[in-house]
C-alpha cells in the first residue's frame, strides 16, 4: 500500500494551524505541526515531508526567511512549498515566488482550493521524484551535445573541422563517402549533417537522396558544406530539400559559427513546437493514461507511465466499469512517436470507450473477443486512424470468480506469475492489429487467478528500452525482475531495474500494469 503523503503545517496560531491539520488528515494526509520555524527545522533534521504549508508572518523568524533557509540546503531545493498567508499584496506574492516558493494561498482561504493546490504540487513533484531529486532532472532534461555528422572525402578538412566543432561542445563523427554516412547516419542519428557535394563513387546529392528514401533519416536537417558557388547547384540542392549552404572557402571559424547558429535555431524551433503542444494539451486536458488506477475489491492494482522527456507518445490505458464486481482494461500502443502517436491514442481511447459500451449494452457475457471485435471494424471504416496501427490488450476481469478474460491484437505477451509454484506463464494471443483487416478474428483466453497470483502486462517501451551499448532491455530481463523481486511492487522494482539500465535515458514511452490478487 502506498504511505500517505506528509505535510509539514508551519503557523504560530493554534486554532488556524489546528483547522488546517483536521482538514489535511480528514483527506488522507499524515501531518507534522510546528508552532514556527525553529520547531519546523527541528522536525526537518529527523524526516524529510513531501510538502510545506508555510505562514509568513510569525514571531522571531518570518516565512520568507524560513523559506531562503530550507532552499538553501540542496535536499530542500525540491521540497514542495506553498504558503498560506493573510499577506494579499502582489509585492509580497512575488517575494514568495522569488525566494522559491511554489505557491501562494491568501487567508481566509476556502478549503477545496488548498487541497486542490496541494493535490496539483504533490502531482508535479512525483515527476521529479521518478528520478530520485530535482536537480537530477534538469540534468536529464537539458539537452545532449548536439550531434554533427560530417560527409566529406577530404580528410584533413574534416578532421580539422571536426577539431573545432568539437570544441564548441559538440558530438562529431566522420565519414569519407556517402555510403559510410549513411550508415553512421542509421546508428548516430546525427542532429545535423554537413555534406561535401564533389565526392568519388556518389555525390552529395545522391547522398541526399539516400537520406530521402529512409523515413528515420529523411527528416534530418541537412547542410552542404562545399566549395560550388554556382547558383544552379545551389538552386538543385534547395529542390532536393536542403536546410543550407556553408562555404568551405569562408574558414574554419566561420564554418563553425555557421554550423552552431543553425543549430542553435533548431533547438529554438523544437522547443517553440514542444511548449506550444505541451500547452494546448494542458488547456484540453486530454490524456490517455489515467493518473491513478482504481480499486478492484481484493486485488493490488499499480501502473507506470513515463512520457519521453515529458512528451505525450502513443501509449494509452483506460479503465471501465461493467458491473459491480466486473471491470475492462484496455492497454495499448500506438504505432509512432510522441505527439502525433498521442493524438491516434486519443482516437483510439474514444473508440475502445465506444465499443466497450455497445458490448455492455447488448446484455451479452462481457467478452473481450467481441469488444476487440467491434471495436476493429470501426477503426478499419475510419479512414484517418485506420492508416495508424495499434496494439492492444483487453482484459476483462470479475472479482468475484477471480477470472480473467484476455484476449489482444498484435500486443505484447501477458506475464502470469503463479503464486504457488513461482512459474511464469506467458500468455500470447494471435490477433492482428487493429485496423488492418476489416474482419480481423479474436478469441477470449481464459485465465482463473489464484491467491496471491500476479499479472504483468507492458508496452514495447520497456522491451525496446536501450543501453549505452545499443542492448535492448528484452523479455528475458523483465521476466527474471518478475520472477525475482523482492518487496511489495513489481512496478518499483522494474522501474529500478529499467532505469538503471537505460542510465535514466528512455528513448520512448514507457507503460507498464501489474496486477496481483490479494483476497
Amino acid at each position: 500500500m502506498e504511505q500517505p503523503k506528509q505535510i509539514l503545517v508551519i503557523d504560530d496560531d493554534a486554532a488556524i494551524r489546528k483547522l488546517i491539520t483536521f482538514n489535511l488528515k480528514k483527506a488522507g494526509y499524515e501531518v507534522i505541526e510546528a508552532d514556527g520555524p525553529g520547531q519546523a527545522f527541528e522536525h526537518l533534521e529527523k524526516i524529510t515531508p513531501d510538502l510545506v504549508l508555510c505562514d509568513i508572518m510569525m514571531s522571531g523568524m518570518d516565512g520568507f526567511t524560513f523559506c531562503e533557509k530550507v532552499r538553501s540546503q540542496d535536499k530542500y531545493k525540491a521540497l514542495p512549498f506553498i504558503f498560506v498567508s493573510a499577506k494579499s499584496s502582489l509585492a509580497d506574492k512575488e517575494k514568495a515566488v522569488a525566494l522559491g516558493a511554489d505557491d501562494y494561498i491568501t487567508k481566509p482561504f476556502i478549503l477545496d482550493e488548498l487541497l486542490l493546490k496541494i493535490r496539483s504540487l504533490l502531482k508535479r513533484s512525483e515527476i521529479y521524484k521518478t528520478y530520485g531529486a530535482k536537480k537530477v532532472i534538469e540534468e536529464l532534461t537539458q539537452v545532449e551535445k548536439p550531434k554533427i555528422l560530417i560527409v566529406d572525402d577530404d580528410k584533413i578538412l574534416t578532421k580539422i573541422l571536426a577539431s573545432a566543432l568539437e570544441k564548441q561542445d559538440f558530438d562529431v563523427k566522420i565519414a569519407n563517402n556517402a555510403f559510410d554516412g549513411f550508415n553512421i547516419a542509421k546508428e548516430f542519428k546525427p542532429d545535423l549533417i554537413l555534406s561535401d557535394i564533389l565526392m568519388p563513387e556518389a555525390d552529395g546529392f545522391e547522398f541526399r537522396n539516400l537520406l530521402n528514401a529512409d523515413k528515420e533519416l529523411k527528416s534530418i536537417p541537412f547542410v552542404f558544406l562545399t566549395s560550388k558557388t554556382e547558383e544552379q547547384d545551389i538552386l538543385k540542392g534547395y529542390e532536393y530539400g536542403v536546410h543550407d549552404y556553408v562555404l568551405k572557402t569562408a574558414g574554419i571559424n566561420v564554418i563553425t559559427a555557421k554550423v552552431k547558429a543553425i543549430v542553435d535555431s533548431l533547438k529554438k524551433e523544437r522547443k517553440k513546437v514542444v511548449e506550444e503542444l505541451q500547452h494546448a494539451a494542458e488547456t484540453i486536458k486530454l490524456k490517455v493514461v489515467p493518473d491513478n488506477p482504481p480499486k478492484f475489491d481484493g486485488y493490488l492494482v499499480e501502473q507506470w507511465h513515463q512520457t519521453y522527456q515529458g512528451i505525450p507518445g502513443g501509449d494509452f490505458l483506460d479503465y471501465i466499469k461493467l458491473s459491480s464486481d466486473t471491470y475492462a482494461i484496455a492497454f495499448g500502443d500506438v504505432m509512432g512517436k510522441k505527439w502525433g502517436a498521442w493524438y491516434f491514442a486519443f482516437a483510439y481511447a474514444g473508440y475502445i470507450r465506444s465499443a466497450i459500451r455497445f458490448v455492455a449494452q447488448t446484455g451479452e457475457e462481457h467478452s473481450p473477443a467481441k469488444i476487440m471485435e467491434k471495436l476493429n471494424r470501426a477503426i478499419y471504416q475510419d479512414a484517418k486512424v485506420s492508416e495508424i496501427f495499434a496494439t492492444l490488450s483487453l482484459i476483462v476481469i470479475n472479482t468475484i470468480k477471480n477470472e480473467i478474460k484476455y484476449t489482444g491484437a498484435g500486443d505484447l505477451p501477458l506475464l502470469i506469475k503463479k503464486a504457488k509454484t513461482g512459474e511464469i506463464l506467458k500468455v500470447e494471443s494471435e490477433g492482428l492489429l487493429l485496423g488492418f483487416l476489416e474482419d480481423s478474428e479474436y478469441e477470449d483466453i481464459n485465465i482463473k487467478l489464484d491467491l496471491n497470483d500476479e499479472i504483468a502486462i507492458f508496452t514495447d517501451g520497456v522491451v525496446e528500452a536501450k543501453n549505452e551499448n545499443g542492448e535492448q532491455f528484452g523479455h528475458v530481463r523483465i521476466q527474471e525482475v518478475f520472477q525475482n523481486y523482492k518487496g511489495d511492487s513489481f512496478l518499483k522494482a522494474l522501474k529500478e531495474r529499467l532505469l538503471q539500465f537505460t542510465n535514466m535515458k528512455l528513448d520512448d514511452d514507457t507503460t507498464a500494469l501489474w496486477i496481483k490478487r490479494i483476497n
